[in-house]
């Protein structure tokens, strides 16, 4: 006899989880509000199951991936979906929790829901600390952005030749004196501010270093991997590798194109075509750093010495890959700048096309010998 298949859509917030069941009939009701603790979960399951015959979802959000790995060790078959891809009827203008979890429920039976990607423990444990010293960078940035301004702003000004935020920099900066009390103090909290984030930025940035050599040999394969293309660092390889996870799951470099959100929008019907701007709607951190690596296309292709370093005991069949990468894109950017395309538009697009040579790069490193016998 064929198995009943019941499916469960839940609204989940930090203290509370509304929870709505679509039944194989047709029928779908609210079964109430539990709290979002892992015994309330149990006796859900428990209640409603058996736990095979369970297929839950909820929307990707604050709440991370906590709910999807109690109900998996549950038993019970899950799926995070994509809050922006959920249908929404045109008229509704009623919104609540109980609401929101049948309108789950019943997408989710209907097959009308798209499930995002749930890492394992380790790659989210890495992408937490990549994105931690992510945001220290933007930290660091305002904190000399105020330094800067206030020192505009009293009509301060560091010798000829001096670079902004070298040691020079600060040294001059350490040793200004103000005749107003409140100006010294204010001089010095800036300062202070700056060196602090200077230092939270060098302290993530060892961490993640120290978490690269404790990760699986294939993540280290693919981070190596990844570092043979021009202007792409160590640290971006790793924040490439924590956000993608395995680059396998792809079958195609568009489809990660796609993922990262560089791909351009389109509104055509019929005879008319229209395209737009970028859709921006994928990983936000991978499409940074992306184009980040594609301003160093404009150069010529070379291999200089630190991605010489770099290149060092990478598989020659990845530095061919690479040196196709310089080739084909180098060629790209001076074909779209002679025909006047605006920079930033050129750089995106090479960002794009960098993304295909990053998917060609990660799939022979995730099948390397060493990553299988990991």
């Amino acid at each position: 006899m064929q198995k009943k298949v019941r499916f469960l859509g839940l609204d989940v917030h930090a203290e509370t989880i509304a929870v709505a069941i679509a039944e194989p009939d047709g029928e779908v009701r609210s079964v109430g509000v539990i709290s979002n603790r892992a015994e309330s979960v149990r006796k859900l399951v428990r209640k409603l199951g058996p736990a095979e015959q369970l297929r839950a979802c909820y929307e990707a959000g604050p709440t991370g991936y906590v709910l999807y790995w109690q109900l998996t060790e549950l038993g019970v078959e899950c799926a995070v979906v994509a809050p922006t891809l959920v249908p929404v009827k045109v008229g509704d203008r009623v919104k609540t929790d109980r609401r929101d979890a049948a309108k789950l429920a019943r997408c989710h039976r209907a097959g009308d829901l798209t499930a995002v990607w749930v890492p394992d423990g380790r790659t989210e444990a890495l992408r937490d600390l990549v994105r931690a010293r992510e945001a220290a960078k933007h930290d660091q940035l305002r904190a000399r952005h105020r330094l800067s301004k206030f020192l505009l702003r009293t009509g301060q000004q560091p010798a000829p030749g001096v670079k902004a935020w070298t040691q020079a920099y600060l040294a001059w900066v350490r040793q200004l004196r103000y005749e107003h009390a409140a100006q010294e103090w204010t001089r010095m909290d800036h300062l202070h501010e700056v060196e602090h984030m200077g230092e939270r930025v060098k302290r993530l940035e060892q961490a993640i270093r120290e978490a690269v050599k404790l990760a699986p040999a294939a993540m280290q394969q693919v981070i190596g991997g990844l570092q043979a293309l021009r202007g792409i660092a160590e640290l971006s390889a790793v924040t490439m590798v924590a956000e993608l996870g395995q680059v396998s799951r792809f079958a195609n470099a568009r489809q990660l194109m796609g993922y990262s959100g560089a791909v351009p929008s389109e509104a055509s019907s019929g005879q008319r075509q229209q395209r737009g701007g970028i859709t921006k709607t994928g990983n936000a951190h991978l499409r940074r750093v992306a184009i980040e690596a594609a301003w160093s296309y404009r150069l010529k292709p070379a291999v200089g010495p630190a991605l010489r370093k770099r290149q060092e005991g990478v598989p020659e069949e990845i530095k061919q890959i690479a040196w196709k990468a310089q080739m084909r894109l180098h060629n790209r950017y001076a074909r779209l700048a002679a025909s006047g395309k605006d920079q930033r538009k050129i750089v995106t697009a090479v960002g794009r096309e960098l993304l295909g040579f990053i998917w060609a790069i990660a799939g022979k490193a995730e099948t390397a010998p060493e990553a299988i016998a990991a």
